[in-house]
This record gives C-alpha cells, sequence and structure tokens, in this order.
C-alpha cells in the first residue's frame, strides 16, 4: 500500500504541462488519482481537484503574454499525512504585497483599477479548500502556489 511505503520520505511525482487551458484536466485526472491512492475522502479530492485547477487555471490564463513554447511545472509530494502539490511558472509574476485585498462582495466596480492585481476568486477557493496555501511571486520571475491537504 502506497502509505506504508512513505516510511517518513514523501515521493515525489512532477511533471510539466503546456501553457494551455486543455491541459488542466491531465492534472486534475493526475491528482485525483494520486489522492485516491492516499485515501483521502470522495470529497477532499474534489476539494483537492478544484484547488489544483484554479492554480493551475492561473497560471495558463495570466502568466505569460505569449504563452506559446511555455511550460506550467507541477510537483506532488506525497507524505504519510499529507498531499503537498506545487505549481509553479516561469511568468510575469506580480507584487503580492500590492494586491488589491478588498473582498469579491464588498467591491465597487466603478472604483476598481484594472491595473492592480486583486486576490481573485481562484485563490479564495485554494486558501479555503486546502489545508496549507503558500503563494510565492516576484514581477518578472513568476509565480509558485505551494499548498497541502492533510489526510
Amino acid at each position: 500500500m502506497l502509505l506504508e511505503r512513505l516510511n517518513g520520505q514523501p515521493e515525489n511525482v512532477e511533471f510539466n504541462i503546456p501553457c494551455m487551458s486543455d491541459y488542466v484536466g491531465v492534472v486534475r485526472l493526475a491528482v485525483s488519482g494520486l489522492a485516491t491512492r492516499m485515501n483521502f475522502s470522495i470529497e477532499e479530492i474534489e476539494d483537492i481537484k478544484i484547488a489544483v485547477s484554479e492554480a493551475c487555471t492561473n497560471s495558463v490564463q495570466y502568466a505569460f503574454d505569449n504563452p506559446e513554447n511555455e511550460r506550467v511545472f507541477i510537483s506532488f509530494n506525497l507524505f504519510k499525512d499529507k498531499l503537498e502539490i506545487i505549481i509553479k511558472d516561469n511568468g510575469k509574476g506580480f507584487n503580492i504585497d500590492q494586491l488589491e485585498r478588498t473582498p469579491i462582495e464588498n467591491r465597487n466596480l466603478d472604483d476598481i483599477d484594472e491595473t492592480v492585481p486583486r486576490l481573485g476568486l481562484g485563490i479564495t477557493f485554494i486558501k479555503s479548500l486546502m489545508d496549507e496555501t503558500t503563494i510565492t511571486s516576484e514581477p518578472g520571475k513568476g509565480t509558485t502556489i505551494q499548498m497541502a491537504k492533510h489526510i
């Protein structure tokens, strides 16, 4: 059994996908299979799939002005007590400190400055569905979303 083999050392599964929305489903299938083998519940697996989809979709849609020939890197680290997922792109990145953090429901659409990135629904979903979430980004160097779900 998979969890019995994870004797303190994580197993690592890595791959990268073309920066195209068609491949987000492939990542969903991969994480679903891994989470199933780790004995997550059906509800937890659905939460993980949504979070991974949102993170990959953010990279595919926003990381690159010209995504042709660009890649999104995905790493799954399987621990005995959790599944850690890292999604990274080498795209535009952004300054996290300058994010407008006004909740969506409190925003006046007439007052939104489109030049300022916002903490969107995707990131909000990821943070609410996963047990751990860390986002690092630097303008011109890309974005990394690290998330984990505990068993």
